[in-house]
């Protein structure tokens, strides 16, 4: 018999939400959502879902987990197989690590964007003193259009992505220590840095980066892979042009 999984009615319980509201948010029978009380793990979609309705990690819910999520070495602290299944309070928990600098390296990002939680915490971090670099494509560039035709959204829907994108990043545009820049590079992989913690999504010709798989790097020496990656982003941003020119 399954011990009861008490952290799981716990989080519940200081979320005020019941069993119900569970199923309906993630469009499960409640029979099921109870099962998972009684001690059920739930398949990884849900564990994924349930952690970001409730702003906790995943092990803090099933802690019998958290040994799954070891780091596999001391730079390569973990992989998912795609980006969508990395939960929010992943995203969240990196940029709020961050004590010196934010890097965002990607054509739109339009999925943090979106985020009205991360837009605030992106600009509470500038305000506190973490310089926060944004790089987005140029909606008129020819690497965007590419990109919208490799991923068979169509030129126009990825340009569009990208304005998206930068009207909703309006709250750090012209914030102390916050800046955007956009660029004209053929992407191999989206960066996302929290100081020397580093989330790559790598690009995959025909399949659109939120199919794509994502790795959790750590800086740990200077000729280590995370390192190729923080100067590939600098290169990018040294050759971008300032959001603000083309405004």
């Amino acid at each position: 018999m399954r011990p009861l999984n008490d952290n799981l009615r716990h989080a519940l319980t200081n979320a005020r939400l019941q069993p119900v509201d569970v199923a309906a948010h993630l469009a499960v029978d409640p029979k099921t959502v109870h099962r998972w009380l009684k001690g059920r793990i739930p398949y990884p979609r849900h564990r994924w879902a349930i952690a970001d309705l409730l702003h906790l990690d995943e092990a803090d819910l099933w802690p019998e987990l958290a040994q799954q999520h070891r780091a596999i070495s001391d730079e390569v602290q973990a992989i998912y197989p795609h980006r969508w299944s990395v939960p929010q309070a992943t995203w969240r928990h990196l940029f709020q690590s961050a004590a010196r600098e934010i890097g965002i390296l990607t054509y739109s990002g339009l999925f943090l964007a979106e985020d009205t939680g991360i837009i605030r915490l992106l600009a509470a971090q500038a305000r506190s003193g973490v310089r926060v670099r944004i790089l987005l494509g140029d909606a008129g560039a020819l690497e965007v259009a590419t990109r919208g035709i490799d991923e068979a959204i169509g030129p126009t829907v990825m340009a569009a992505r990208v304005t998206n994108a930068l009207t909703l990043y309006k709250p750090l545009i012209g914030a102390d220590n916050a800046e955007i820049r956009l660029h004209e590079t053929v992407l191999y992989n989206s960066i996302y840095r929290a100081d020397d913690d580093l989330l790559i999504n790598a690009h995959a010709y025909g399949t659109p980066a939120a199919q794509a798989p994502v790795i959790h790097l750590r800086l740990t020496e200077p000729q280590a892979a995370a390192a190729t990656y923080l100067n590939s982003f600098e290169r990018v941003w040294d050759a971008a042009k300032p959001h603000a020119e083309r405004a």
